[in-house]
C-alpha cells in the first residue's frame, strides 16, 4: 500500500471522535475501557473507541430525558434547518466519510460513497417533514363541542443500528427523531462505530443542542441495552438487526410498554418469469445480490427462475459474478470487499457446503479467498435442492442460489415459503402478472423490474418475522409521534 494512502487512512480515523457523547460532552466513560475497531480486509485494528458501561448508558438516558421538554418546544422549522445543514455537510465530506466507512466495514469506497449520499438524503427528507407534522380539527358529530387531534413527540428514544449500513441506518432513525422533537440515545454496532461518531460531530457543528443526541459505543450491546429498556424514562426503541436479537428486545420492551420499531432479517426472493427482459433481470440481480457485498437484509437471497429461461439466466449471472474483482475496498477497481468478520465468512461457507452436499451445483466461486481479511468469492449455485438451508436462512454474503419454478402459482408459493417478509423482487413484462404477484407476495416491499427498493421517500419495513414499523417516507416520522385527542366544549 502506498505511503500516501496509509497516511490518508490514518488521518481520517484520527480526525474522528472516539469517545462517548453524553449531554453535549465527549467523555471517556466511567470504565475507561476501549474497544478496538478492525479493518475486515486485513484483520488489523484501525483505531479504538470508548467502551461504555451500563452506568454510561443511564447517564446518556438522563441527558436525553433532561433535554426532552425543552427540545420538544423548538420550532419545527429550526429542527428542520439543523437537518438541512447536516445534509449539506455530509455531502461536502462524502469522500472522507466514505473512506472511514470502508476502513471499518469493508465495502469498496465507491459503494461507501453511495451510502453516504443515501444516508444524507434521509436528513434532507426529514428536514422537510419536520414542518409538516399535522393534526386535525373538526366539529363533534353531535354538533356540540369540537374534536382536536394533535401530534407530539413520543419522548426519549433508544436507537440501535447495525454494522452493514453504519451511516444510512443511523440517519434513518436520527432524522425522524430530530424532526419530531425527540431526544435519543444511539448505540452503533461495535464493528462500525466511527461512522456514527463522525455523523454526530456533523450534527454538533450544525447546531444540534446538547442532550438531544447521545452516543454510546460498547462491546456488549446487552449490558448497556437492558438497563435502558427497563428504565421508565425511555419511551421508544428502534432496532435494525437480526430477528433473533429483535425478539429478545421486544420481550424486554414489554415491561415498559415501549413504542417499538423493528427492522429485522430478510430472505428476499427474486422471481424471474419467462417473459422477463433477461438482460434487465441479470442487471437487477447483480444489484439486488451484490449491493453491500450481499450483506444486506434487502439482498436477494434466492433466485426463483422460470424453467424455460433458467439455464440462460444462470449462464449470464455466472459470467457477471465471475468477472467481479475481489480485494481491499480502498484499492481502485475493486468490486467486492471482505465480509465483516470470520464468523460471517464461516456462516456463508457453511450454507454453501450444505447446499452442495445436498446436490447443488457450483457454477462459479464457492470458496474462501486466500490471504488476509475475510474475503469470499462471488458464487452462483444452481439445481438447488428443496431442503438446502440457504433457501430458508439469510445468507448475508455474495452467494446466489438459483432454483427453477413451473408456473406463477409455484413461484408465489416458493417466494412466500419463509418466516421472513421484508422485500421481494419480480421481473416480468406482463402488467397483469406483475399486479397479481405483487398482491400475492407476503412482503412489506416489492421491487418490480428493479433490483433496489431503498428510497428515503418511501416507507421501508417488513412483515412477519422481518419486523414492524416503517422508516422513511411520510410514514417514517409517525413512528416518533404520539397522537393526542382533546375533546373541547365551549
Amino acid at each position: 500500500m502506498a505511503t500516501s494512502t496509509r497516511a490518508a487512512e490514518k488521518k481520517v480515523v484520527e480526525a474522528t471522535p472516539n469517545q462517548l457523547y453524553i449531554g453535549g460532552e465527549w467523555v471517556d466513560g466511567t470504565g475507561r475501557a476501549t474497544l478496538d475497531v478492525e479493518d475486515p480486509s486485513t484483520g488489523d485494528a484501525i483505531g479504538s473507541v470508548a467502551d461504555a458501561t451500563p452506568e454510561d448508558a443511564l447517564s446518556a438516558l438522563e441527558a436525553a430525558h433532561a433535554t426532552q421538554a425543552e427540545w420538544a418546544e423548538w420550532a419545527p422549522r429550526e429542527r428542520g434547518e439543523i437537518l438541512r445543514r447536516a445534509f449539506e455537510l455530509m455531502s461536502e465530506r462524502a469522500d472522507d466519510l466514505a473512506l472511514l466507512m470502508t476502513l471499518e466495514m469493508g465495502k469498496p469506497v465507491a459503494e461507501s460513497k453511495a451510502e453516504i449520499s443515501y444516508a444524507a438524503e434521509f436528513l434532507r427528507w426529514m428536514a422537510e417533514e419536520a414542518v409538516r407534522i399535522a393534526g386535525r380539527y373538526q366539529v363533534n358529530t353531535t354538533g356540540k363541542g369540537r374534536i382536536l387531534v394533535m401530534r407530539q413527540p413520543v419522548g426519549p428514544c433508544y436507537l440501535i443500528t447495525p454494522w452493514n449500513f453504519p451511516a444510512a441506518m443511523a440517519t434513518r432513525k436520527i432524522g425522524p427523531a430530530i424532526a419530531a422533537g425527540c431526544t435519543m440515545v444511539l448505540k452503533p454496532a461495535s464493528q462500525t462505530p466511527f461512522s456514527a461518531l463522525a455523523l454526530t460531530q456533523i450534527l454538533i457543528e450544525c447546531g444540534l443542542p446538547a442532550g438531544v443526541l447521545n452516543v454510546i459505543t460498547s462491546s456488549s450491546s446487552s449490558s448497556v441495552s437492558e438497563p435502558l429498556i427497563a428504565d421508565s424514562r425511555l419511551r421508544k426503541l428502534s432496532f435494525t438487526g437480526s430477528t433473533e436479537v429483535g425478539r429478545k428486545l421486544v420481550e424486554q420492551s414489554a415491561h415498559q410498554l415501549l413504542r417499538v420499531s423493528m427492522e429485522l432479517g430478510g430472505n428476499a426472493p427474486f422471481l424471474i418469469f419467462d417473459d422477463a427482459d433477461l438482460d434487465a433481470a441479470v442487471e437487477g440481480a447483480m444489484i439486488a445480490k451484490m449491493r453491500n457485498i450481499g450483506e444486506a437484509c434487502t439482498a436477494a437471497n434466492r433466485f426463483h427462475v422460470a424453467e424455460t429461461v433458467q439455464e440462460s439466466f444462470v449462464e449470464r449471472l455466472a459470467e457477471r459474478m465471475g468477472s467481479l474483482k475481489v480485494g481491499r475496498g480502498t484499492e481502485k477497481g475493486i468490486d467486492v470487499g471482505p465480509l465483516i468478520d470470520s464468523d460471517q465468512r464461516e456462516k456463508v461457507q457453511e450454507l454453501v457446503t450444505d447446499a452442495v452436499d445436498r446436490g447443488a451445483k457450483t457454477v462459479v466461486g464457492g470458496e474462501r479467498v486466500d490471504g488476509g481479511g475475510y474475503f469470499y468469492s462471488p458464487t452462483v449455485l444452481s439445481d438447488i435442492p428443496d431442503d438446502a438451508r440457504l433457501l430458508k436462512e439469510e445468507i448475508f454474503g455474495p452467494v446466489a442460489p438459483v432454483k427453477s419454478f413451473e408456473d406463477e402459482a409455484d413461484a408465489i408459493r416458493w417466494a412466500n415459503d419463509t418466516e421472513f417478509g421484508l422485500v421481494a423482487y419480480v421481473y416480468t413484462r406482463d402488467l397483469g402478472r406483475a399486479f397479481r404477484v405483487m398482491e400475492g407476495l407476503e412482503y412489506g416491499m416489492v421491487g418490480v423490474n428493479q433490483g433496489i427498493v431503498s428510497n428515503p421517500a418511501a416507507p421501508f419495513g417488513g412483515v412477519k418475522h422481518s419486523g414492524f414499523g416503517r422508516e422513511g417516507g411520510f410514514e417514517g416520522i409517525n413512528e416518533y409521534l404520539e397522537t393526542k385527542y382533546c375533546a373541547v366544549t365551549f
